[in-house]
């Protein structure tokens, strides 16, 4: 498997590209603004690209979606919640398949309502639920802090400590983490019941 991470857009966006292998089948995640260096990329590796994965419907997450699909004739995949309409609605749990790379779906609503991770191969891309030191806002239209605190209290502590984070902006000290790091050091994640969590995110 390879995997680049290409920085994209004004707004310090991750877009991914992962690949089975060059010449191989792979996929690309959140293209945004500004897709060419994701294009040539896609050139370089020779790639059949299969899917594009949306982490959820936010502009800056999808705003090379056209460009992708134009070039390669991927599917575009997001969860069922999603206002845009994917090629391929997906629930918690379903699982996609891109040569030998496995990738299961994770809801984590709490930035939107149609947000998820999508985890493969030892690694976990997060969109903009969980960054590198930081959790997503929940005070845009769909944001609903409830949620992230089950999200980030409940649903990732079941995920392994040695998964790699991959982020969808490069806001932190670092491109990307481990899940084990973020539940150590990531002031986000400090325990905290569901109420103090509230007041945390409101303040």
């Amino acid at each position: 498997m390879f995997l680049e991470q290409i920085q994209v857009g004004p707004y310090q966006n991750f877009t991914y590209l992962v690949g089975d292998r060059d010449g191989g089948p792979a996929f690309v995640i959140d293209p945004s603004f500004g897709p060419d260096e994701v294009l040539a990329s896609i050139d370089r590796h020779r790639v059949r690209v299969l899917y594009v994965l949306t982490t959820h419907h936010h502009p800056d997450h999808v705003a090379g979606n056209d460009a992708i699909v134009a070039a390669t004739g991927a599917k575009v995949v997001a969860h069922a919640l999603s206002p845009r309409h994917p090629d391929l609605p997906v629930e918690d749990g379903a699982t996609l398949r891109v040569g030998t790379i496995e990738i299961r779906v994770l809801h984590t609503p709490g930035h939107t309502p149609d947000s998820v991770f999508y985890r493969f191969d030892g690694h976990v891309a997060t969109g903009d639920t969980l960054f590198v030191g930081e959790c997503g806002r929940t005070d845009l239209p769909g944001g609903d802090p409830g949620e992230m605190f089950e999200t980030l209290h409940r649903r990732l502590a079941g995920l392994e400590e040695g998964l790699i984070v991959l982020p969808g902006h490069d806001y932190g000290v670092t491109p990307t983490s481990t899940i084990g790091r973020e539940k150590r050091e990531n002031y986000t994640l400090q325990a905290r019941t569901r109420e103090q969590f509230l007041r945390f995110m409101r303040e």
